[in-house]
């Protein structure tokens, strides 16, 4: 039976992340949730909440449900994720427009933030799932007016949660120093994934 992993995203990046753990056969099947966050719960929690919502959901589309023996559905496991970005107790999710970019990265300029990454895996035959959050620190230098303006101006922080990618991106030079998984702020926490994927299904491999 053939094993797939279905990453339920639409982002650039999280696809280009998967080829690097080496399965073998890869899925790109979106989550389009409108999810917020719940303000009664920490970033953490957000995350991991999100990412198994969006796993959840793909795991139970029609297409990819059992029983696999009359010719429906596909085996394998579905990939959630969600990332956010957090400072003094404030969640910064993708902005809503360039006034607002701009006004997260002056809050981040010099400071010390929280990248969060929530990652959901659910089994798609018996549905069991994992799920775990990863955190690392991102220090930014101090950033000028005209620089804030110009990064906003070139469109890139308009689909990332705190408004900059880090990941051939210019947002990569506002970055004085990451204490943690690096590609977690790109977003997916690669080392840790890998590790929890070959325990969940190692069969993603064969």
């Amino acid at each position: 039976m053939s094993r797939t992993l279905f990453l339920a995203s639409e982002s650039p990046r999280r696809a280009a992340l998967v080829k690097l753990l080496g399965v073998r056969d890869v899925s790109i099947r979106p989550a389009r949730l409108h999810e917020a966050m719940d303000a009664a719960m920490t970033p953490a929690e957000n995350v991991e909440r999100l990412a198994q919502h969006k796993a959840r959901a793909i795991a139970e589309h029609p297409s990819l449900t059992p029983p696999l023996t009359k010719g429906r559905g596909k085996g394998g496991v579905v990939l959630g994720a969600d990332t956010t970005v957090a400072i003094a107790g404030e969640v910064l999710e993708k902005p809503i427009d360039a006034r607002d970019a701009e006004r997260m990265l002056a809050l981040l300029s010099g400071k010390t933030h929280t990248v969060y990454t929530g990652v959901a895996l659910i089994e798609i035959e018996t549905k069991r799932e994992l799920s775990f959050v990863e955190a690392t620190d991102v220090t930014f230098r101090a950033l000028s007016t005209d620089e804030i303006r110009e990064y906003v101006a070139s469109g890139s922080p308009m689909d990332k949660a705190g408004a900059y990618g880090i990941q051939e991106d210019f947002g990569a030079v506002f970055v004085t120093r990451i204490e943690g998984d690096y590609y977690n702020v790109v977003g997916l926490p690669l080392s840790r994934l890998y590790v929890a994927l070959k325990s969940f299904e190692p069969k993603l491999w064969k």
